[in-house]
């Protein structure tokens, strides 16, 4: 094996050898979106390829034309949800080495791609990875642009190098081996619509019987948890119930991690669904959860029926 480099122009130049798509579902974050790639565009280790996969002509109107160029941006459209609009990246794979998963509004520290490609290079055994969120705006009312160019620049990522197991990568950046992914023919369960909910345990965790998926620590970044392109927390609430079961009957989330997590949810949505945060529906998750509870009563199990269900629906 190769020493590792010393200086960080020595380590770009080493790193910049493996390959990295970087791989973006969106929907509804037009201008956090162009934000994004162009700190992508400035990474120490820039991604070869940029893939955006989008619903609507709106989400991609904020990027202007000379960053789409400079950032070399390629644009997929035509579906809709987490599941679905990963695949469609996953398709255009090439020969690439690594595709790193990023939510629209994760932003990245500069040095995240590097990071990334240290620990698949030197651990040939690591098929899947996740980064260390410094700030994680989804469990709170959100955080703005500022907030993460903020964290990222005090943050000390040289300081920080231990590689550790993880029970799976967290959907708001994750990075896979692509090899593997081919290999073994790894899909994003589109049975999981719209936001999906967990189909980043989902599929990282199918590749734990093949290689590691692992916490880079080095690799961080900040996920600022927008409210925006969510859709209906009734769906939500749905999701939170028999997505978990669904996923414990295929045997990609233990039983015991299922029912605590359903459980959890579901008291949680209750109890604060007397005082509500101000940027949660909880009375719509709560009513999404009593429609779970009643489905898994009938042996209904079906995550899909989510993208069917409405705000004036009664729990029945």
């Amino acid at each position: 094996m190769q020493p590792t480099p010393t200086n960080t122009e020595e380590t770009v130049l080493f790193t910049e050898k493996m390959q990295v798509v970087v791989g973006i579902a969106t929907s509804s974050r037009p201008t956090i979106l162009a934000e994004l790639v162009r700190q992508l565009a400035h990474q120490t280790v820039k991604p070869h390829r940029i893939i955006i996969s989008y619903a609507k002509p709106d989400d991609i109107s904020a990027i202007p034309q000379t960053l789409r160029d400079m950032a070399s941006v390629e644009f997929v459209t035509g579906h809709q949800g987490a599941a679905v609009q990963r695949n469609v990246i996953l398709d255009r794979l090439k020969d690439e080495d690594i595709v790193l998963f990023f939510d629209d509004d994760f932003f990245p520290h500069p040095t995240y791609i590097a990071r990334i490609i240290e620990a698949f290079r030197d651990n040939p055994n690591i098929l899947g990875a996740t980064g260390h969120v410094l700030a994680d705006g989804a469990q709170g009312p959100g955080l703005l642009i500022e907030d993460a160019n903020r964290l990222n620049a005090q943050a000390d990522t040289a300081a920080v190098s231990k590689i550790e197991d993880a029970f799976n990568t967290y959907g708001c950046n994750m990075a896979f081996r692509c090899a593997a992914i081919k290999r073994l023919g790894a899909r994003f369960d589109e049975r999981l619509p719209l936001y999906s909910w967990y189909e980043d345990i989902d599929f990282s965790r199918s590749l734990l019987p093949h290689g590691r998926v692992v916490k880079v620590n080095s690799a961080q970044g900040v996920h600022l948890g927008n409210k925006t392109g969510k859709g209906s927390e009734l769906r939500l609430g749905y999701s939170q119930i028999i997505n978990c079961i669904y996923l414990a009957q295929k045997g990609t989330y233990p039983w015991s991690n299922a029912l605590k997590s359903a459980g959890r949810h579901l008291v949680i949505n209750t109890l604060k669904s007397f005082r509500p945060e101000y940027y949660i529906d909880r009375k719509g998750r709560l009513l999404g959860n009593l429609i779970g509870l009643g489905d898994l009563l009938r042996n209904r199990i079906t995550p899909e029926r989510a993208a069917t269900l409405h705000s004036n629906k009664k729990a029945s």
